[in-house]
């Protein structure tokens, strides 16, 4: 993982006031922004191509520095991973939002937040707003040194992955092992399809109550 820091004078209006919020980055093509135009249904450059526009949770937002933190996942020859690699000073993006973020239940007993390399800044966001209330934690990683200090002492498990095993089968297992106490709150993200075997289990198996559970899915693995 790689951090990009994003900083100028447009970033002025721009807040986040929720945890775990995301936003969309218009990355250049042929190191040339362009901004493209809304053609009824969807984004598209003048030559009629669509835009590279990917969408990240910020790790963090410096208002008084006017500095958006990007943290990025390396992962084999992807356009976000190459884009974070090589930027340089002076690059140009776009950036728009805030989407949605995390509405945290004041009245929620314990929460279980689990979550592949992608949702370890969002993870990291909401250990800083979380209450004093039992919290645990599953991350899955492809190595160990995607380990991150999360600044919060917490229940951590760590799933060290092998690059072939099914994408977040760790964490689907830790949140199926896991005793759910009442009032009990979920947040989970990761990979899509994993996100949505964890979604049915919830919901279809065990009929866990649907507001106090988010599961979203942040990228696909169409090897799946």
């Amino acid at each position: 993982m790689t951090r990009v820091i994003l900083g100028g004078n447009e970033l002025v209006s721009f807040s986040i006031d929720l945890p775990a919020a995301s936003v969309r980055l218009l990355l250049p093509t042929d190191s040339e922004l362009e901004i493209p135009r809304w053609q009824g249904n969807e984004f598209l450059l003048a030559n009629g191509t669509r835009p590279i526009i990917r969408t990240f949770t910020p790790r963090r937002f410096e208002p008084e520095a006017l500095e958006l933190h990007i943290d990025v996942v390396l992962h084999g020859s992807g356009i976000a991973s190459a884009w974070a690699q090589n930027a340089q000073p002076g690059d140009r993006v776009a950036v728009s939002g805030p989407g949605r973020g995390y509405e945290i239940d004041p009245n929620a007993a314990a929460f279980l937040i689990a979550g592949d390399e992608t949702a370890i800044p969002a993870i990291c966001q909401l250990l800083e707003h979380l209450p004093n209330v039992p919290i645990t934690v599953h991350i899955s990683v492809t190595g160990a040194d995607a380990k991150v200090d999360l600044h919060r002492d917490v229940d951590i498990t760590w799933h060290v992955d092998s690059p072939d095993s099914d994408a977040d089968d760790s964490l689907f297992q830790a949140i199926a092992a896991t005793e759910l106490a009442p009032a009990t709150h979920i947040w989970a993200a990761g990979e899509a399809k994993s996100m949505q075997r964890i979604r049915s289990y919830l919901f279809r198996e065990i009929e866990f109550p649907r507001p106090q559970a988010t599961v979203r899915g942040y990228w696909k693995d169409d090897s799946r």
